[in-house]
């Protein structure tokens, strides 16, 4: 069975305050462009002092160790007691962000961002947020660039002073740009100090893994559900452009594959035709794909060890259920973990999404 040890730390210096909390009902994992959570309980009968030193939320951190390498690390902002029990939950270093407001305007002079780069738009966040006094949680951010732009000479991206913006909505802002970057959190030891680091992926993190497989009798256990639903099916794609009436452009992408000939239209705002078409024909592939599945469980396997997982990369997972044949490949956004406690065994559920995804429909939402 894995080793598990969770620290408890002081969120600025890194100081240790206890090497081995007994934390138990422990999960947590991380999540793409999202800071992933931690919840445990503590029972205060073991040491009053842990329960006082929990109990000081926003100000410590919570590291999570399996066999001596760090997966996961965030702050803690709750710690009540609840009976017997003191319930904790934390969330990765990012969530610190969305208790942070720009006061300076345009970030202390960075801005006013005229196509610039989202990458270095959040590169900046963390730097503003941490130059100011005790802001300092020594989060690196990588030096990833991407093609992607925000702002224009016309409609520069600006964070006035008269109007203090959210850190945390600056950077959710940046990661919802077509086309732009995704981004996640990972923690690691470098000698006795936990390096707290933001992966940007532009435009996306992760990569296929023909490393790693999911397969029924091997590491996935209980019943996974596959969803076979055709309200998002569709072998004919129509891609509208910009521009209105005659002028504008239509573009018709379809195959016949001996189903029901099902059709949906791709509302966009591209004038480029060659990019209308690059769109129209992925849109339709994401749409030939019946089953969905966005969970599974599973156990560490030397076909898929825990340690090798990475927020973005994409899977092949082969189910062979009493009601379930599935053969594919899937997108990692997101993994929970359950550390085993003698009785139970170490779980994970991965969080999946399909490998190529619809484009958003005109309400907002994605299709399933």
């Amino acid at each position: 069975m894995a080793d598990y040890r969770y620290i408890l730390a002081r969120a600025t210096t890194g100081e240790i305050l206890h090497w081995n909390l007994p934390l138990t009902e422990v999960e947590f994992g991380p999540e793409k462009s999202g800071p992933g959570s931690l919840t445990a309980a503590l029972n205060p009968a073991f040491d009053r002092r842990i329960s006082d030193i929990l109990d000081d939320a926003g100000d410590t951190m919570i590291l999570v160790e399996r066999n001596s390498r760090l997966l996961w690390g965030g702050l803690v902002w709750r710690a009540e007691p609840a009976g017997p029990k003191l319930p904790v939950e934390a969330s990765g270093f990012t969530s610190y962000l969305h208790r942070r407001f720009d006061l300076h305007g345009n970030l202390d002079g960075r801005g006013p961002y005229i196509e610039g780069d989202p990458c270095q738009v959040i590169r900046d966040v963390w730097a503003y947020a941490q130059e100011q006094p005790d802001g300092d949680l020594q989060v690196v951010v990588d030096d990833t660039k991407s093609t992607a732009k925000t702002g224009t000479a016309k409609d520069p991206y600006t964070t006035p002073m008269s109007d203090p913006r959210n850190l945390g909505e600056v950077v959710d802002e940046m990661a919802d740009i077509d086309d732009g970057l995704e981004w996640t959190e990972t923690v690691s030891w470098a000698g006795h100090r936990a390096e707290r680091r933001i992966m940007l992926g532009a435009p996306r993190l992760g990569r296929r893994r023909e490393d790693l497989t999911f397969t029924t009798g091997a590491n996935v256990v209980s019943g996974p559900q596959v969803v076979k639903d055709a309200d998002s099916y569709a072998q004919v794609v129509i891609g509208v452009g910009a521009g209105k009436g005659r002028r504008r452009n239509l573009v018709l992408d379809g195959v016949r594959n001996g189903r029901l000939r099902l059709e949906h239209k791709l509302e966009t705002s591209e004038k480029d035709a060659t990019r209308l078409k690059q769109r129209t024909r992925r849109e339709r592939m994401a749409r030939q794909i019946l089953p969905t599945l966005t969970e599974l469980e599973i156990t560490d396997h030397p076909a898929g060890p825990i340690e090798a997982l990475r927020v973005g990369d994409d899977v092949r997972i082969r189910l062979h259920e009493p009601h379930t044949f599935y053969d594919g490949w899937n997108r990692i956004v997101g993994w929970t973990v359950r550390p085993g406690d003698g009785q139970n065994p170490e779980r994970v559920t991965l969080k999946l999404e399909r490998t190529i995804r619809p484009e958003e429909n005109s309400d907002g939402t994605e299709a399933a």
